[in-house]
């Protein structure tokens, strides 16, 4: 394939397995650049979103592994075993955010951040010694995104002594940055809960639920260029019992699954559309 034209290398290394694609990186310098492009991540993925090509990530204990998810049974293939590259301990690695591939994960025994890979096995400690990179679940929210020129970022909102704060994180830089963050002293209570960030169309959005009936609930929003937080309204759903919005990207488009109800839930399904 060394005579190929590039192009011609792009069309066929898109169309291949993604352990085919992690081993064809250390080939030489050129295909590792353009297999990092973001170009090739989104056309690779793409081209995977066919049945036969879905896999699931499990975390189970100690054990990690990828089956294919069998849609006509509802049911999961037989699985590859991924080795954890890092240190952990039992049930302790929580998948926060995920992007392309790539996962952000908590250690629950440490509380440190991680960025992960799990087909070429490669990862990275966020954590600095003056504490940031450090999630405490039930008060943090991460969201995982790219920006124009390829480098991939964290998020992270963090609410610590009645205080909101928001860092940056920047894979290639290797550095965290403060940002402004939203002032709504409402949002501090520890009734509120956060959902993951979910990356569609240059803005990052979470779900924030405040944990009783008839409570407030908002989707917030984080433009990844101007670097701003804003509100959008939640969906009209009942205001009967609890209220969960769970936050998809399908196709570059923002969908809610949005879950109310007491001792039983409705799940309605909205898109979000733009004025």
């Amino acid at each position: 394939m060394a005579d190929l034209p590039i192009e011609t290398i792009f069309e066929i290394l898109t169309r291949v397995l993604a352990k085919v694609v992690g081993r064809s990186r250390s080939v030489c310098k050129e295909w590792y650049a353009l297999l990092s492009t973001r170009d090739f991540i989104r056309v690779h993925c793409s081209r995977s979103l066919v049945s036969s090509n879905q896999r699931v990530l499990l975390i189970d204990d100690l054990t990690c592994s990828i089956p294919p998810i069998i849609f006509q049974s509802y049911d999961y293939g037989p699985r590859s075993i991924v080795t954890l590259p890092f240190d952990h301990q039992n049930n302790d690695v929580s998948i926060l955010s995920h992007l392309n591939g790539l996962l952000c994960v908590c250690l629950n025994h440490t509380n440190e951040l991680l960025l992960w890979n799990p087909t070429t096995s490669a990862f990275k400690r966020l954590s600095t010694p003056d504490s940031l990179g450090i999630y405490i679940n039930n008060l943090d929210a991460v969201g995982l995104y790219a920006d124009d020129a390829d480098d991939y970022k964290v998020l992270h909102i963090k609410r610590r002594w009645g205080v909101y704060e928001s860092y940056v994180y920047s894979r290639e830089l290797n550095f965290w940055r403060n940002i402004p963050f939203l002032t709504r002293q409402e949002y501090l209570s520890p009734n509120f809960f956060w959902s993951p960030g979910t990356f569609c169309g240059g803005t990052l959005y979470f779900t924030l639920c405040e944990c009783w009936v008839g409570g407030t609930n908002v989707v917030i929003c984080f433009d990844i260029n101007s670097e701003q937080f804003k509100e959008i309204s939640f969906p009209p759903v009942p205001s009967t019992g609890f209220v969960q919005g769970v936050l998809v990207n399908v196709k570059n488009e923002l969908h809610m699954f949005a879950m109310t109800g007491w001792f039983e839930i409705t799940i309605d399904l909205w898109t979000l559309k733009e004025d």
